[in-house]
């Protein structure tokens, strides 16, 4: 539980760092200054994952929601080999699989640093599982560049991750909004946490095929274990 509540607090001094960086340019008023200090100050806060209401995060899937085979992914945006999957194994698993309609997909997102959990939120921004597919085929497509920006400089991945939130359609309202909301990022975070654990996730990317658990493997072995679950 100590874990959680870290993690919690790490997350809203995220949202504290967004709001900032984002003012340098144009100085900071003492209304943005004092939520600023909100923010950050809320990261002392004693809250727990039982205390969140996760209920309102959208389940990303596509292809087949009745499907008697469902396989969902846990995966990082800043992990290497997530980014291998989805450039390359996981066009072949949506051409074979999902645009057939013989899986139902669900990408549910890992958190292992505040990159990661930035590239969430501007993901998710539009809202819909159209738009957060596009979104993440982008960040895997580019994440070399994104995620290394500037050496690793947090402002600069920070506005690279703009970056590719405004090619996506969004506008510069919708991607600070996205990235300020301290309680989005909460929430997610703990929504993470909870999937997570319940089905012993430990690395990424892992699979879990009509709810068995299975580290990153090859596409071969993946579209044996559809097979099998699907009866076939």
């Amino acid at each position: 539980m100590n874990r959680i509540v870290a993690i919690l607090a790490i997350v809203i001094g995220v949202a504290g760092y967004f709001w900032y960086s984002s003012t340098q340019t144009g100085g900071t008023s003492p209304d943005q200054q004092a939520q600023a200090e909100r923010l950050l100050g809320a990261a002392n806060a004693q809250t727990t994952a039982e205390d969140i209401d996760t209920s309102g995060v959208v389940e990303m899937q596509i292809g087949n929601p009745d499907a008697a085979v469902t396989v969902i992914e846990y995966a990082s945006y800043t992990c290497p080999h997530c980014g291998s999957f989805h450039t390359g194994p996981y066009k072949q698993l949506k051409a074979d699989y999902i645009d057939t309609g013989k899986i139902n997909f669900v990408y549910r997102e890992v958190y292992f640093d505040r990159f990661g959990l930035w590239a969430s939120a501007i993901a998710r921004c539009a809202g819909t599982p159209e738009s957060f597919f596009g979104i993440t085929d982008i960040l895997y497509g580019t994440q070399a560049e994104w995620s290394r920006a500037g050496g690793g400089d947090p402002a600069q991945i920070a506005d690279e991750l703009r970056k590719i939130g405004r090619l996506a359609g969004l506008s510069g309202d919708a991607v600070e909004a996205c990235l300020n909301d301290a309680d989005q990022l909460r929430t997610l975070v703990a929504w993470y946490q909870g999937n997570a654990e319940e089905d012993g996730v430990r690395s990424t990317p892992s699979f879990v095929i009509n709810g068995t658990t299975y580290n990153n493997m090859a596409y071969e072995e993946m579209a044996r274990l559809i097979e099998e679950a699907a009866g076939s």
